[in-house]
């Protein structure tokens, strides 16, 4: 039986490139492909496939919220991160988020495949030229560990961070998130009193040092 896989990337050439490297391997099957956040989490609701290869950056909702939505409604779904990035605030937000597995775009097709049947063991795979960042964050975190306030964000504040980030006014905000425009001015209030930033110039610089969004 073959193992099915969903690609997110909100690139064409990537889900494409990634496509032709799974499907290259007789036992995996490409199922369905999503070029966004939300898109991913409704697919995988949907489709229950058994791996998502999941992008970090994506628009409308991240990779790392993605796949956090993804694991709670169904933890048998293994994701695996896909990224460019090799920053350990990524690695770590997608590792906290449930993810089973972080691979770099430019890994061999080898080690894609040795990923899929690891975490279809249950098992955590890490690209291995990211391994020591890995560790030493784990130490780090044994040696002194202390609570972030983005930590403190509730799950629709993190949403609203990243939409606020991405340049939405409220309005647009409480269309994408069929709220009302009310809702989203207390959830911007909370967000901002919990991370005690009061202006939008400084929500972004916070969101993009904390990997909830890029300049990519």
């Amino acid at each position: 039986m073959s193992v099915s896989i969903l690609l997110a990337d909100d690139h064409t050439l990537v889900r494409t490139g990634f496509k032709s490297l799974i499907e290259d391997r007789d036992l995996f099957d490409v199922v369905a492909e999503a070029s966004n956040g939300r898109e991913t989490v409704r697919l995988a609701q949907e489709l229950k496939p058994d791996i998502i290869l999941m992008d970090i950056n994506m628009p409308d909702l991240n990779g790392i919220e993605a796949t956090r939505k993804i694991v709670e409604f169904d933890p048998a779904i293994k994701v695996i991160g896909l990224s460019i990035y090799s920053d350990k605030v990524y690695i770590s937000g997608m590792l906290r988020a449930g993810a089973s597995g972080y691979l770099l775009k430019d890994c061999e097709p080898d080690e894609l495949t040795e990923a899929i049947f690891a975490v279809r063991r249950n098992e955590i795979f890490i690209d291995r030229k990211i391994m020591g960042t890995v560790i030493g964050d784990y130490r780090k975190f044994l040696l002194q560990k202390e609570e972030s306030p983005y930590s403190l964000l509730t799950e629709r504040e993190r949403e609203v961070l990243q939409l606020i980030a991405e340049g939405k006014n409220t309005k647009q905000i409480a269309s994408d998130l069929s709220v009302s425009v009310k809702t989203i001015e207390t959830h911007r209030q909370n967000l901002m009193h919990k991370l005690d930033i009061y202006s939008v110039q400084d929500l972004v610089k916070y969101a993009i040092k904390h990997g909830v969004i890029t300049l990519e």
